[in-house]
């Protein structure tokens, strides 16, 4: 374990002894988030990141272990088992090199090699590799018997046998993935007849460019369209250069032998070695490009999942539409459904006085203080129509991403939540919600309905799944959530739950009332101490007895803010409401072995600010009027715009149309930067200038640059 500590170390740049602190408590079963907000003293104060690579890091070193041990399994079964070949498979901790020692004894099906083996052609094949016998004829005719028709089939056999040795040699397999890491070159072309079916890969049709060069972006563009049978993809490196490296390791000489010999070398490095590395390499380049697009994706999901809250108002909410109306839905400041009905106020049925007449009854029965539009099909009609009522106060309007919100709306979460009511009302209701709680909300839906994802259906599915769900882990937990309001599937989310716990404690609350506790959690079924601990400090209480239950101060530490109180001489809720209390406060008083200094300045900031959101502050939005179809785009237009969606190749922003228009890398700013999310964030309000516009692809051209920001 120790050997595993120092490796992780030496990988990650993070002392020793705070890798083996976080591992011990990740065996523990505390969770990531709890290590990463009270545990501090113990890791050094790493964050979420840290802790989940060091996570990511142990389980590759365990899962190489385990590899091991079935390797000398079975080349222990097979006899082969020498002490120093244990010691080689013991030391090294690299996969390939791994697999490269293993190869020779691997198990394989009948091999060309093997049928020559069982000829009794291996001591013709040794004759070959020594390069000194002038008279091959006369040698290799001595093999023609049984199986053997002629000195050619013997020779044939014996190349084949050569051509193996050459696959399994590690110094050779080294060679050649060395010069597939320098030159290798990926090309594509479009499968013949496929043209018109591949139209939208028509980059790809005769693209060829160096594999350490190809974005993640191209790479896995390629890749689908490979996988849908419209391109035809290989990875190449110099020939010419790779043959001459194998006959410079095997070729000795200028005999019959040696010719025999380069023949088999080209042979090998044709038929064995440039697939296998090409394969190699080819997963090694997938694997790197789904590791990057994984990124973007779960960088984008964190800041779609921490999008500015409004809170909790009441909120009138529209799913709009033309011929079908606008499904209208009422909420009460939790979120609740309190009415809904449509109206009508575009065409074909143009019942423009009647839907203004119903919105106003609605806003003035329900004391709306907000309205949430979703952004889909007849939105910017529906902003209009809003902006042009007049309301006897002022009511903010937002216009809200839809993306996953039909999904949502025909999920069993759904129909579980509103079982009387169709698809229209639910999608209306999570419009709403999205507003004043884009987590609570958002969490509901699969992270790759959400549409902010690169490629995300061409990735590894389990490690995108697993990235997914610990973003949403980390966020849900960075924010906390009212144990009293929260849902069953948020509950999920917090640290030490899961599926069950979370709905025992909805049970509970629907059989005993609000918690009025942190501490009457341990009430709930099959919460035991471990469970209490890992959840207790993200769960809050507003209106608690103890005001610390609406903080984010674990109970564990209660006592230490106790006795602060009481070396004030003051109630607890008093030292929370007095900042020149709280300012009297020397903390170093109150370090102990097991409290350090990060676990007190974190139970201060808590003090100062109570339960507090990370989250920003909510801001109205508003398009340009005068723009409403592609065909109102003029170049050199500046516009306002959210950004929708963050690629690794530049950032795709709502200007208010059907179409996104792109923001390529190169012009978000003036300044080199290599990612998007140096200069914009999901979400984000922008200005931006159209460069070019394609009306027949349906693609706009956007920049930033020059562009005064707000």
């Amino acid at each position: 374990m120790e050997l595993f500590h120092q490796m992780i170390s030496g990988l990650l740049g993070i002392p020793e002894r705070q890798i083996s602190s976080t591992l011990h408590l990740l065996g523990e079963g505390a969770t990531i988030p709890f290590i990463s907000r009270y545990r501090k003293e113990a890791t050094g104060g790493l964050d979420e990141v840290q802790i989940e690579n060091i996570k990511e890091q142990h389980d590759k070193l365990c899962d190489i272990a385990k590899r091991k041990e079935t390797i000398l399994s079975t080349i222990n079964e097979q006899g082969k088992l020498t002490p120093e070949l244990e010691k080689r498979i013991n030391d090294t901790w690299n996969p390939t090199e791994l697999e490269d020692i293993y190869l020779p004894y691997k198990p394989k099906r009948k091999t060309r090699a093997e049928a020559a083996r069982q000829k009794g052609l291996e001591p013709l094949a040794m004759i070959l590799m020594l390069q000194r016998e002038n008279n091959l004829s006369a040698k290799a005719s001595a093999f023609v018997k049984g199986e053997v028709k002629d000195t050619e089939d013997a020779l044939k056999g014996a190349r084949d046998i050569i051509a193996e040795q050459v696959n399994e040699d590690e110094r050779a397999r080294n060679a050649i993935r060395n010069q597939f890491a320098r030159q290798a070159t990926i090309t594509a072309k479009v499968v013949k007849g496929k043209e018109e079916e591949a139209a939208k890969y028509r980059d790809y049709f005769d693209f060829s460019e160096s594999l350490k060069r190809c974005t993640s972006h191209r790479l896995l563009a390629i890749r689908r369209a490979e996988s849908e049978g419209l391109l035809k993809v290989s990875i190449s490196p110099d020939d010419e250069a790779c043959l001459e490296r194998l006959d410079r390791q095997f070729v000795h000489g200028n005999n019959e032998c040696s010719r025999q010999v380069s023949e088999a070398t080209a042979d090998a490095y044709k038929r064995l070695l440039k697939p296998s590395i090409e394969t190699e390499f080819a997963a090694q380049s997938k694997e790197k490009a789904d590791d990057e697009a994984i990124r973007v994706f779960t960088e984008n999901l964190r800041q779609l999942l921490l999008s500015p809250p409004l809170g909790q108002k009441r909120v009138l909410a529209i799913d709009p539409g033309f011929r079908t109306g606008c499904k209208v839905v009422c909420l009460d400041a939790q979120g609740n459904l309190l009415h809904n009905e449509n109206i009508y106020p575009h065409p074909p049925v143009n019942k423009t006085g009647e839907a203004a007449s119903k919105l106003r009854k609605m806003i003035e029965a329900y004391e709306i203080e907000a309205i949430s539009i979703g952004n889909g099909t007849a939105s910017r009609e529906t902003e209009d129509f809003i902006n042009h009522q007049t309301f006897d106060r002022q009511i903010p309007v937002f216009v809200v991403s839809e993306q996953g919100a039909s999904i949502y709306s025909a999920s069993k979460i759904a129909r579980d939540e509103f079982p009387d009511y169709d698809v229209t009302v639910r999608g209306a209701v999570s419009i709403g919600r999205r507003l004043m709680d884009p987590l609570a909300e958002l969490v509901k839906i699969d992270p790759k309905s959400i549409g902010v994802g690169q490629y995300q259906h061409d990735v590894d599915q389990t490690k995108l799944k697993k990235a997914l769900d610990q973003t949403v882990e980390n966020c849900v937990n960075l924010v906390g959530v009212n144990l009293n309001t929260a849902s069953s599937h948020l509950l999920t989310y917090i640290s030490g739950l899961g599926p069950q716990l979370a709905q025992n404690i909805v049970n509970y609350r629907a059989e005993n009332g609000a918690f009025n506790s942190r501490k009457e959690l341990m009430k709930v079924p099959r919460m035991g101490a471990k469970a209490f601990e890992q959840c207790a400090g993200f769960l809050r209480i507003p209106g608690a007895k103890n005001p610390l239950d609406n903080t984010a101060v674990h109970p564990e530490s209660y006592h230490i803010v106790e006795q602060m109180a009481k070396d004030l001489k003051c109630a607890v809720n008093e030292l929370i409401a007095n900042k020149e209390l709280r300012q009297k406060i020397k903390i170093s008083d109150y370090i102990t072995p097991t409290v350090g200094l990060p676990t007190l300045q974190d139970i201060m900031q808590e003090l100062d600010k109570p339960g507090r959101d990370p989250r920003k502050a909510i801001k109205v939005f508003e398009f340009d009027k005068n723009v409403r179809t592609i065909a109102d785009l003029r170049e050199g237009m500046i516009l306002p715009g959210i950004v929708g969606n963050i690629t690794n190749f530049g950032a795709f922003v709502d200007i208010g149309i059907k179409e996104n228009g792109l923001v390529h890398l190169s012009q978000l700013a003036e300044r080199y930067i290599s990612d998007p999310t140096e200069i914009v964030s999901i979400h984000q309000h922008v200005m931006v200038r159209v460069m070019n516009v394609d009306t027949d692809r349906k693609r706009i051209q956007l920049s930033m640059i020059g562009v005064q920001q707000d």
